[in-house]
């Protein structure tokens, strides 16, 4: 059963942490799991959390903290010497997770923690994933794994992935190299299983594996493992040497930031904020597209005023402006959205932007000509000017047009020049597709009321 956190529990919780029973508070929280724990943190003082974290297994503890906030984190660390946080932190992680943890510290306080860790080869290692981009393979990867050479025997083998395997908490492919540490293959354990023991490791290798290098873009590794359906995925440097992997739940992680990132761009915010941070950052974050929105809304009214001749004759059309605004950009938000999601899948790239744009074309002039049918019988109906339905559904119809090969179009061209393609939609869209939706309108309403 899922654990459910009452305002009870915590009363109780707290009451026995004031009142030092050190034993029957870790007997409440001795069973949960780590995100349990965590949560429960996130409800309790600095210090409640602190005191009771110390009473903690240090595996445990260990993993705690990974679950915490970023801001709650530091908060611990703040409160923890360099001597600690290696003891009980980072001496019970894997690389990877180690070093995520130690990137989010000062230098100093790196430096302190890495010359109190007792393994040096540990140390070594978290090192080595610092000095990587975060948002490259070597940034995710660990090094941790089970690596055996071409040249060993199969009874060598096993021997090697017993002591190994002390090292790594789970894993999924036993890696194969050369003698220079080039990468060759994987072999399963069925066939280590299977095989005589001096049967060498070259003659039942499996040389038909993927890998990245060090420096490949953390959003293509996880395009490359859900492509091809992946729970590990070996990391190489520039000449082929196998440094470490990357596993499912490393992954899991980039995508779930890069949807929040994505999202976030897409509700015209520029940082990758969380609600707990300062009204300054909060404030930075959200004024640039508020401020392209006001900018648009000017615009806007700039092309309604150097239409004035036409309302004074029609006024009526004013009735129609937010309509005209609102549907151009849906239609291309929808589009937009559409085009950002596959190229973030890697479905879509710019070699198909051709046969893109015709289909959002069709799919456009269907939409269009079904609601421009639909608008033009409501004014039949309820307007006493044709002029007027005439020129409304023909708006109508050449803004969505418009604002759906738009919306297909920005996204396609800002991916070519590396740009987050999440930047085309949301207010961008909507802003652009207002103004020249206006346009689009007026100059059809000159047209006809200087044709009718």
């Amino acid at each position: 059963m899922p654990f459910e956190l009452t305002r009870d529990y915590i009363d109780q919780l707290k009451e026995l942490i004031n009142g030092k029973e050190d034993t029957a508070a870790l007997e409440m929280i001795s069973e949960l799991h780590p995100a349990d724990i965590a949560e429960i943190f996130s409800e309790l003082e600095t210090e409640e959390s602190i005191y009771l974290y110390n009473l903690l297994d240090s595996e445990v503890s260990a993993d705690v903290l990974v679950e915490l906030p970023e801001d709650e984190r530091e908060e611990f660390f703040r409160s923890m010497p360099g001597e600690m946080i290696a003891r009980r932190v980072i001496d019970n992680m894997e690389s990877d997770d180690a070093a995520d943890l130690l990137g989010e510290l000062s230098e100093e306080k790196q430096e302190e923690v890495l010359q109190s860790i007792e393994d040096v080869e540990q140390a070594g290692d978290i090192a080595d994933l610092l000095s990587y981009d975060e948002d490259t393979a070597g940034g995710l990867m660990a090094k941790e794994l089970i690596k055996v050479y071409e040249d060993w025997d199969v009874a060598r083998c096993i021997t090697e992935i017993r002591r190994q395997s002390e090292e790594v908490y789970e894993f999924y492919y036993v890696y194969v190299v050369d003698k220079d540490d080039i990468l060759i293959g994987t072999v399963t354990l069925k066939k280590i299983i299977i095989a005589r023991s001096t049967t060498r490791i070259r003659n039942i290798v499996d040389t038909d594996l993927i890998s990245v290098r060090t420096d490949t873009p953390s959003e293509e590794v996880a395009n490359i493992m859900k492509k091809y359906d992946l729970v590990s995925l070996p990391v190489i440097d520039t000449i082929g040497r196998l440094v470490g992997r990357i596993t499912i739940d490393d992954v899991v992680d980039v995508i779930k930031e890069e949807a929040e990132k994505d999202y976030q761009m897409i509700s015209g915010i520029t940082e990758d904020v969380e609600h707990s941070d300062n009204v300054f950052l909060l404030t930075r974050a959200r004024l640039p597209w508020l401020i392209i929105g006001l900018t648009g809304g000017i615009l806007g009214s700039r092309v309604i005023s150097m239409h004035e001749s036409e309302l004074r004759i029609s006024p009526e059309m004013a009735l129609f402006f937010p309509l005209i605004g609102a549907m151009g950009g849906n239609a291309g938000v929808q589009s937009s959205s559409i085009v950002v999601q596959g190229i973030a899948a890697g479905t879509i790239d710019l070699q198909g932007i051709s046969g893109k744009l015709m289909k959002e074309l069709s799919v456009a002039f269907i939409n269009g000509l079904i609601l421009s049918g639909l608008l033009f019988i409501y004014n039949l109906l309820f307007s006493d000017s044709f002029a007027l339905t005439i020129t409304v559904s023909i708006a109508l119809f050449s803004v969505i047009l418009f604002a759906s090969v738009f919306g297909t179009f920005v996204p396609l061209i800002l991916h070519k020049f590396n740009v987050d393609p999440a930047l085309a939609t949301g207010p961008f869209i909507t802003t652009t597709n207002d103004i020249i939706g206006l346009s689009i309108y007026l100059a059809v309403g000159r047209l006809m009321y200087g044709i009718i």
